[in-house]
């Protein structure tokens, strides 16, 4: 039997930590020592749970046997890391514009 659905799991978790892990781990990391304005630690308070939740249905979805729950479970996920990556990322960007 074929795994239809290989291939997006492994690029679902390579997402989730290329895309959420580590740009959440970055902006965490800037905000505790100091190199950006204050006001982006409040982004990390909706950014960090949203990052949190696409690693619970990333690992729900790779561990699921049913392809179609895995797949709609793998794809939430990828959805959860590109909202927190807007969310982080571009917050954090529009906040360093604002004050300079």
């Amino acid at each position: 039997m074929t795994d239809s659905i290989r291939p997006l799991r492994w690029y679902a978790g390579l997402a989730v930590v290329f895309f959420g892990l580590l740009p959440a781990t970055m902006v965490t990391l800037l905000v505790l020592g100091g190199n950006t304005p204050s006001q982006v630690g409040f982004l990390l308070v909706g950014g960090i749970p949203l990052v949190l939740a696409a690693v619970v249905f990333a690992v729900r979805g790779m561990i699921s046997a049913d392809p179609e729950v895995a797949t709609r479970r793998l794809q939430l996920s990828m959805a959860l890391v590109a909202g927190a990556d807007v969310l982080l990322l571009g917050g954090n960007a529009l906040i360093r514009m604002a004050t300079e």
